[in-house]
């Protein structure tokens, strides 16, 4: 039986300490890749993705981010009156509206993992499955990822699927990384999942990446997890404890995925975009950091 992916959660609560001092202020979420930021890609493919309800995890702290994501009214008239009409109808187009769009803010306020950012989302979700984003992971693409998942996952052949890359033995540590059984098409079957393995107990090399679609029983599960590596409730764990009852699957997007949670990631994705621009383009050539036969995709 097919079942509607109608929620996507989007756990927006961590300080991004990574990139501090750029951070202290600014929700690591709205750094730009080039001129859009993170949080902007991650909206774009939960819509095109036809997700019903956005439900985003954040702290209170952060409260640009719902600035951002939702509709400026006030903004859009003062571009209108300054006959900037293109500019205002883009960002009009951009953001969610909080008449038209089902939208929910909730916050975390400790830092207690991934797990429990999910669990905090809980009482605002729609039946059903659940999709869960994590901008720091921009996948690009012809086709979004999570419309690549939800594609897989109306044929039910697991409850749990999650997106998988294959990673160096050296990269094991820095994910969760899966238990394989077998392999169906574009899914990658397994039995659990293991986090951040040291690479010689890493039952594979399939990391998990941050697009999940998941069994609504995950909730309950995350009601009982103990917390696991770092002293968190880790959404990993949750996830194998229902491997076995509701299978679990590794789902191998086709796009290009740019971990922009890291500085190198992030300067990745936007050299990565920067081809496709004109004049950032005519700019890498200048400084000889591209070829000068290159050229940017029309």
């Amino acid at each position: 039986m097919t079942l509607h992916v109608s929620t996507a959660i989007f756990p927006v609560a961590g300080l991004g300490t990574r990139f501090l001092p750029a951070t202290k202020a600014t929700p690591k979420e709205l750094l730009p890749v080039l001129d859009t930021p993170l949080i902007q890609y991650a909206v774009d493919e939960a819509r095109t993705a036809g997700i019903e309800r956005m439900v985003f995890v954040s702290h209170p702290s952060k409260r640009a981010i719902e600035r951002h994501v939702m509709e400026d009214a006030r903004l859009t008239r003062e571009l209108e009156a300054r006959g900037k009409q293109e500019v205002a109808d883009a960002l009009s187009d951009a953001a969610l509206c909080p008449v038209e769009d089902d939208v929910r803010f909730v916050m975390q306020t400790e830092p207690k993992g991934l797990g429990h950012a999910v669990l905090c989302a809980k009482d605002h979700v729609l039946d059903g499955p659940v999709a869960v984003i994590l901008p720091d992971d921009l996948i690009l693409g012809p086709v979004g990822c999570l419309s690549e998942m939800i594609s897989a996952y109306n044929a039910r052949k697991v409850g749990h699927l999650v997106a998988t890359m294959e990673v160096s033995e050296d990269r094991v540590h820095r994910y969760g990384v899966l238990s394989v059984t077998g392999k169906d098409g574009a899914i990658v079957l397994a039995d659990g999942m293991v986090e951040k393995p040291k690479p010689q107990d890493a039952p594979s090399r399939q990391a998990v990446v941050g697009r999940y679609i998941l069994d609504e029983t995950i909730f309950d599960a995350l009601d009982t997890q103990k917390p696991g590596a770092g002293g968190e409730i880790q959404l990993t764990d949750a996830i194998a404890r229902g491997a076995s009852t509701l299978g679990l699957g590794g789902f191998q997007f086709s796009g290009t995925r740019f971990d922009c949670g890291s500085k190198a990631g992030m300067l990745e994705a936007t050299l990565e975009l920067a081809m496709d621009d004109p004049d950032c383009l005519a700019v890498l050539k200048a400084r000889g950091l591209v070829d000068d036969t290159a050229s940017f995709a029309a």
